[in-house]
């Protein structure tokens, strides 16, 4: 049913299109096709809803109008129909508020497009029944979805972990860290995702974006570390709203080029014939065997930990992972000449791209050593400002944090929340799991040298990463018996 005339006719339409385009992909039957639209029935009233088992509305999201829709609902159906939200961004205890039976409301929130997005988060109420909750869990996991819990938060889990994907991004375009295309290439070439944050907000629509960020936080009393970001601001105010409006972070006229990722000049002639390892190299083991595979030496040295962290030595510079600090601030405070910083990577071994910001302090000949080093290794290699924390480093810890605040809370468990990120928004892995992959003690380090560049409670560590990191505990303790 849709208030709008010919709305529902025209959803309809759409489901049997989509079915259709299944169909000649060979991904669904004809007769599977037929039977899928033969099951759905457009009402031309409300009242016509009276003996469904379960209701879902997905209007506009606007707090009056819900409360008056189900008030509506409540008046109409049985004491035992369920009644769900589709609400991204609304509480469902308010929704439900108004009902005489607040009880039987629990948020069902899909996640676009709703036919293939595997990810439903069941959003419980203050009210809500446990046993409505677990029904509309075990009905959408029949369906095939993958359910997750959700208390009734600001943003859920999905619109609320997933801030600082775009948050961080912004940031690094604000600070003339990185143009639009290096910053999306970073996150995909380097760290894994499978869309970068600006293309993405472009594809969401800036409008819905920036809306949702705002709505986040001030539903968390103007907690910094949902701050809305200026860039995007202006773009809404200047209409350029992504795809839907042809203009966002990219052009997408009618004869636009698509720019691309800064990518360093074919420095090969200047890679090292050996690379030494100084200390613990940690994540950087990974690279330091690629350099192996693609012919070039790599030896240890007596240095133990001499800079706080390994560090692969590249003829006259040092390679280091950023720990948050911009690399001139670090080269500084540990006194290292031809410091260079190397973005995290999803995995060093495979990546086609890394990203890197050398100090200010280093000299060109010694960048050109790591850069060509890194080519004749396979990988593009794309240089950017000296930002703290580079790009996907500052982004994945911030996710981290943000997970963890929400397991701390009571949000949700940390096996639903990666589910939720990895099910709801593809990202390459959970969060929490990542976590637990590359260490706690690299992911708090990470946000002390974040809040140390900054001085804003933005970057501020969560307590329960803390208490996991002294505790020597993982997210998913599973992991640490295999």
């Amino acid at each position: 049913y849709d208030a709008g005339e010919g709305a529902a006719e025209k959803g309809l339409a759409g489901i049997r299109a989509g079915a259709d385009k299944r169909v000649a992909r060979g991904k669904l039957a004809q007769a599977d096709a037929d039977a899928l639209c033969g099951r759905i029935r457009v009402v031309s009233s409300l009242g016509e809803l009276a003996d469904a088992a379960l209701v879902i509305e997905a209007i506009i999201e606007n707090l009056d109008i819900k409360q008056g829709l189900f008030k509506d609902l409540e008046a109409l159906c049985g004491d035992d129909v369920i009644l769900a939200t589709n609400t991204s961004s609304i509480s469902v205890t308010a929704i439900a508020s108004t009902l005489q039976n607040p009880g039987r409301l629990v948020g069902m929130h899909f996640f676009n497009p709703a036919p293939i997005m595997k990810l439903v988060e069941v959003v419980c109420g203050l009210a809500t029944d446990e046993a409505v909750a677990e029904c509309v869990y075990d009905t959408a996991t029949q369906w095939g979805k993958t359910a997750v819990y959700a208390r009734s938060t600001p943003g859920f889990i999905v619109n609320r972990v997933a801030r600082p994907y775009y948050a961080e991004a912004l940031r690094v375009l604000q600070e003339q860290g990185a143009d639009v295309a290096t910053i999306d290439a970073a996150l995909t070439e380097s760290g894994g995702f499978r869309m970068g944050p600006l293309t993405l907000m472009d594809l969401i629509g800036h409008d819905v974006n920036f809306a949702v960020t705002n709505s986040v936080y001030n539903a968390y009393f103007q907690d910094p570390r949902f701050s809305p970001s200026l860039v995007q601001q202006e773009l809404v105010e200047a209409g350029r709203l992504g795809r839907k409006s042809r203009r966002g972070f990219y052009d997408y006229r009618e004869g636009s080029e698509s720019p691309q990722a800064a990518t360093a000049n074919d420095n090969s002639a200047q890679a090292v014939e050996m690379v030494q390892v100084e200390g613990q190299p940690g994540l950087l083991r990974l690279l330091a065997d690629r350099f192996s595979v693609a012919g070039i030496d790599v030896a240890p040295t007596e240095i133990a930990d001499t800079y706080g962290a390994g560090a692969l030595r590249i003829g006259e510079a040092r390679l280091m992972l950023s720990d948050g600090r911009s690399a001139t601030v670090r080269a500084r405070d540990e006194d290292i000449d031809n410091l260079v910083l190397i973005d995290l990577a999803g995995d060093f071994g495979s990546a086609p791209r890394a990203v890197i910001a050398a100090s200010w302090q280093c000299e060109d000949a010694a960048l050109a050593q790591v850069t060509g080093t890194l080519q004749k290794a396979g990988m593009a290699v794309s240089v950017i400002a000296d930002v703290p924390g580079l790009i996907v480093t500052r982004t994945v810890a911030m996710l981290v944090n943000e997970a963890a605040e929400a397991v701390l809370q009571g949000v949700a468990t940390p096996r639903d929340i990666d589910l939720a990120m990895t099910k709801g928004v593809n990202y390459p892995r959970g969060p929490l799991a990542w976590a637990d992959r590359i260490g706690l003690a690299f992911i708090t380090r990470v946000l002390s040298g974040l809040q140390l560049s900054y001085g804003e409670d933005r970057y501020r560590c969560s307590s329960l990463l803390q208490n996991y990191l002294a505790a020597g505990r993982l997210f998913h303790e599973e992991e640490k018996s295999a």
